[in-house]
């Protein structure tokens, strides 16, 4: 990155009157295309919007942007003057806010201004006071949606002191063309409007000090007359191709300086006026919104031509607002136009050419706005692409909690997506649960204890103390909250023909799979095959399903058994029990075992079957492992290189706090992976170079590990690394 010369002391804007000197004024037509209210329009940009900006203060006054959402309607209409959504990151929003929301391929975005109004469970709450369609200039100067460029060279390091040399944040800089700005004014306003420059859209002057090129628009110039009331601001800049975000903040002032404005001329053309940042904070994380969201993988998101054409919706506004306005056009001659057959088709390609023609102005290259930022430039969507099988993430609805025992509980989720399909798995296999917490995604495996293709998928979670997401789940969650399911995953599970005999070893929630498979395998009402349960509890309180369970026994007592063992009665369930307990049974010689539970059991279990002579490939046994949050690793951005066989596949940066698979699946490498938790051992990779820091327990062998492999849903670089998927 080239840093730009300080000058002294550059020249400081005070007034409206200096700036409108410089600017102009807008033109009445401008000023009148704000709603105060959400309409069908808006709806549906809502409705199809994967990301958005995000600019509020949160109690002790402290400016924050970030970028929200991850899938397509995160942000919900409550009323079409209030909204919802989850927000990460620290500090509830108070006061004002502001949004715009960008679809991807799209250069307009839709601006949303509003007040803070609490928060209802996980969501944060929205009063909106206005709406307006923004033009595409930003998104095309910026090049968003263009095919991720050639990661800039590193930038040199200074011997500055100060934010913006703190680690990756220069280089993050260098490469970033496209950030959301937010400022406020004195009566209560909010502004977060998008800026893109070419190359880079904030240049560093020295180690506190950056400058942000304000090239010529439509004079609306909301942040410039904001910083005349509050100097304080904020900003998140974003790199193409990239899932990390760079968050600053500090104070802003307007100069003309006409030295420092030649610096960050284009083709000899300087801008009218640049934005001086003093830096008090600067960041580089990763953002979970940009991961889950995909915006630059290729094929995961609808062409474009079938987004909201935000364009009309703008001169929808303009008309319903010329009435009442003075200064504009006429309403009834808006009206007639609007009602002219393909004038919307006609209108864009008049806007796309005074883009074009407006940009050259500027001194930018020639830009296409069809292809660089308009309403094409996406390849089509394809479920292989987007992951619309079994792996993909499926957003889903509480639809009930029902209490199993006092640390146990069941919660029935429906699926919401816009194509809502059965959840289809084998018995025993589980799901990954994807939840805001605290401002972070957090991810749990759980074992589906309803049987498979029911609209319902139903997930048994026991408190753990200390466990943040069973903790969540317990105290947090409520009916009609939201959640993401990935999966199913796993190879613990039941056969496609179920063999004469099944036994089932569980311990505490290790019944949950093994209750898949009793409700799947009873609901055949003309099986023959039989099923005994041994099951260990704390206490007859604890017995999870122990209604059910009784009832099946009863209904069924040609082809179900239960043996219940109460450690707090019986004492702890051991290699002797279980070996007592199966020498009573007897079972066929053809049977097939299933030990769900703690470690100790479970090895216990082990040996007495193979005491027994039962073979390996009779015994299936599920170890979960602890669940641990990922990331943290490292404060600083590491390349990952991905190979297949040795041939390189692509290269990306793993930004702080993620793994290494959210880093590949975010810039649309084909990274094997199922679970995401390190359970099922999908994501296994070949360690090439560099070092990697993994959650433990986890599912690799001690012999995989030595052998230099890991698992890239819980693994983070502590350095540079190279990885080989293709693994034997």
């Amino acid at each position: 990155m080239q840093y730009v010369r300080k000058p002294v002391g550059p020249r400081r804007l005070e007034t409206v009157t200096d700036v409108e000197t410089i600017i102009g004024r807008p033109a009445p037509i401008i000023m009148i295309k704000q709603i105060g209210a959400l309409d069908e329009g808006c709806l549906a940009v809502l409705a199809r919007c994967p990301v958005a900006a995000f600019g509020y203060r949160d109690g002790d006054g402290t400016s924050r942007t970030t970028f929200i959402g991850g899938a397509p309607g995160f942000a919900r209409a409550l009323s079409p003057t209030r909204i919802s959504f989850p927000l990460p990151g620290t500090g509830d929003p108070h006061g004002p806010v502001s949004l715009f929301f960008l679809l991807p391929g799209v250069g307009e975005v839709l601006r949303v201004n509003g007040t803070a109004a609490g928060r209802k469970g996980a969501q944060t709450l929205v009063d909106i006071t206005e709406a307006y369609v923004h033009c595409a200039q930003a998104v095309l100067r910026s090049g968003l949606w263009r095919p991720p460029p050639a990661p800039p060279a590193p930038a040199p390091r200074r011997a500055d002191d100060g934010p913006l040399c703190a680690p990756g944040v220069a280089d993050f800089l260098a490469a970033a063309p496209f950030l959301a700005l937010s400022s406020w004014d004195a009566s209560g306003g909010s502004d977060t409007s998008p800026r893109g420059d070419q190359r880079a859209a904030a240049r560093i002057l020295d180690g506190r000090t950056l400058v942000i090129p304000d090239r010529k628009g439509n004079k609306r110039a909301d942040t410039l007359h904001n910083l005349l009331q509050d100097d304080r601001l904020s900003f998140a800049a974003l790199v193409p191709g990239r899932s990390g975000v760079l968050h600053v903040r500090g104070r802003g002032a307007i100069t003309d300086d006409a030295a420092l404005l030649e610096t960050l001329a284009l083709r000899g053309r300087p801008p009218h006026l640049a934005l001086l940042i003093d830096v008090e904070h600067a960041e580089v994380t990763g953002n979970d919104a940009l991961v889950r969201a995909r915006l630059w993988t290729p094929g995961a998101h609808p062409d474009p031509g079938t987004m909201p054409d935000l364009m009309a919706l703008g001169g929808e506004h303009l008309t319903a607002n010329a009435s009442t306005s003075r200064g504009g056009p006429p309403a009834f001659l808006l009206k007639a136009v609007g009602a002219i057959p393909g004038v919307n088709r006609l209108l864009r390609r008049v806007a796309d050419r005074a883009y074009r023609s407006g940009l050259r102005k500027e001194g930018y290259d020639d830009i296409q706005p069809g292809t660089a930022g308009g309403r094409r430039g996406l390849p089509s969507r394809t479920a292989t692409d987007v992951g619309e099988g079994e792996h993909s993430l499926r957003e889903v609805r509480v639809a009930e909690i029902r209490r199993e025992t006092p640390s146990a509980l069941t919660l029935a989720l429906e699926d919401i997506g816009r194509n809502p399909r059965p959840f289809d798995f084998r018995p025993g296999q589980f799901f990954t649960l994807v939840a805001d917490i605290d401002g972070r995604s957090v991810r749990r495996a759980y074992s589906a204890s309803s049987a498979p293709g029911s609209s319902r998928l139903e997930i048994t979670v026991k408190h753990v103390e200390g466990g943040r997401f069973s903790t969540h789940v317990h105290r947090g969650l409520r009916v009609d909250d939201r959640l993401a399911v990935r999966g199913p995953s796993g190879s613990f599970h039941a056969g496609l023909r179920p063999p004469d005999e099944t036994v089932l070893i569980a311990a505490g929630s290790g019944v949950t799979p093994m209750m898949s498979m009793i409700r799947s395998r009873i609901a055949v009402r003309t099986g023959r095959d039989r099923i005994a349960l041994l099951y260990s509890s704390r206490s007859t309180e604890e017995i999870i399903f122990a209604g059910e369970l009784t009832r099946l026994a009863d209904d069924f007592p040609d082809r179900l058994s239960v043996t219940h063992v109460l450690t707090r009665r019986d004492g702890r369930l051991d290699a002797d029990g279980v070996k007592s307990w199966l020498t009573r049974r007897s079972p066929a010689q053809d049977a097939q075992y299933y030990v769900c539970g703690p470690a100790p059991l479970m090895d216990g279990v082990q040996g007495v079957l193979s005491g027994l002579g039962v073979p390996d490939e009779q015994v299936h046994h599920e170890r979960y492992t602890s669940g641990a949050d990922t990331g943290g690793a490292t404060t600083v951005p590491q390349e990952m290189t991905v190979e297949e066989d040795g041939r390189p596949l692509g290269t990306v940066v793993v930004e702080p706090g993620q793994t290494l698979l959210e880093a590949g699946l975010a810039a649309g490498l084909a990274m094997p992976h199922s679970c995401t938790v390190g359970n099922c051992g999908d994501c296994m990779v070949r360690l090439r170079s560099g070092e990697v820091a993994q959650n433990e327990p986890n599912c690799l062998t001690p012999q995989q590990k030595s052998e230099g492999y890991v698992l890239t849903c819980v693994g983070c670089p502590l350095s540079g690394v190279t990885v080989d998927i293709a693994v034997p």
